[in-house]
């Protein structure tokens, strides 16, 4: 057998390929066909939580910056550079190495230029973590990988965790922060950002032990909230695909308003500080509306 294709089998023979793309709804996208969440939605539908992007659409402006925290991906990602155009940034947070990786490739794939993107974890201060090690050719929801125990980890890789406020950034409109339970470290490090700037924060609260705390981080610095709970499936998905996997699964959120803008929000208020979503769900039940 030639010696060059012998190397160039073996070469080949080490890595099981794992990545596909499709064109989706904001771009050609690179993902894990492992990914039984992410992936498993772009598969089908060609994008992903369509209506948290509704939501987001009404928010955002041409020219702003936009930290998108927990990008994965970059599913949400694309539809912010493409929104705030070159005249506005984006900066895409996402600590596991190979998500990282296809983040990155994402944006290249879209020749977006207008994104910055930090192989980085955020918390209150700054440090290091230790993310858990993952098969990415095993079946899995990539995206749920969380860093609340990340002390009690011994093996896997070291991470860099930076706070908000290091950036320094000169301006700051919008924070959609999705960190899986780790959500009030990363407002705690961002006091002074959302002190001067006020953005409208777009805040994963899917976490019943920890809601209660969450609300009143977010309301001790002046911000009316707002459910945003939405389903996965969009029967208006762009590959118009009719077969809803998801059932009734939802996504979990805030929508977090400084009470200082005149902003409209079409969305039902945080009762109080004690309510979570499950009660919420209750509440709308019991009283057939959202407001």
């Amino acid at each position: 057998m030639d010696e060059q294709k012998i190397k160039s089998e073996l070469f080949e023979s080490q890595f099981e390929s794992f990545n596909t793309f499709k064109q989706c709804r904001y771009g050609k996208m690179l993902y894990n066909i492992h990914d039984i969440y992410i992936g498993k939605a772009l598969d089908e539908y060609g994008e992903y939580s369509q209506a948290e992007v509704d939501i987001f659409n009404k928010m955002v402006k041409p020219g702003q910056l936009v930290l998108d925290i927990g990008a994965n991906i970059g599913c949400h990602t694309l539809f912010f550079a493409k929104k705030v155009g070159p005249k506005g940034a984006v900066l895409a947070i996402e600590p596991q190495r190979i998500i990282f990786q296809t983040l990155c490739a994402n944006l290249a794939l879209n020749s977006i230029t207008n994104t910055y993107c930090e192989h980085i974890a955020l918390g209150e201060v700054a440090g290091h973590c230790i993310l858990p090690s993952i098969n990415y050719q095993q079946e899995a929801n990539y995206g749920a990988v969380s860093l609340d125990n990340f002390q009690n980890i011994e093996k896997g890789e070291k991470t860099l965790i930076k706070t908000i406020d290091a950036f320094g950034f000169p301006r700051c409109d919008f924070i959609k922060i999705d960190v899986e339970g780790m959500e009030a470290s990363v407002i705690k490090g961002a006091e002074n950002t959302i002190k001067k700037f006020k953005p409208i924060l777009f805040v994963e609260n899917d976490r019943l032990d920890k809601s209660e705390a969450l609300i009143g981080l977010i309301e001790q610095h002046g911000y009316n909230l707002y459910w945003a709970i939405t389903p996965l499936y969009n029967p208006n998905n762009f590959l118009n695909n009719h077969n809803n996997i998801y059932g009734k699964t939802i996504s979990v959120n805030m929508l977090c308003v400084h009470k200082t803008r005149s902003q409209s929000i079409e969305l039902p208020k945080v009762k109080d500080v004690t309510e979570n979503y499950k009660q919420f769900i209750q509440r709308i039940s019991a009283n057939g509306k959202t407001k």
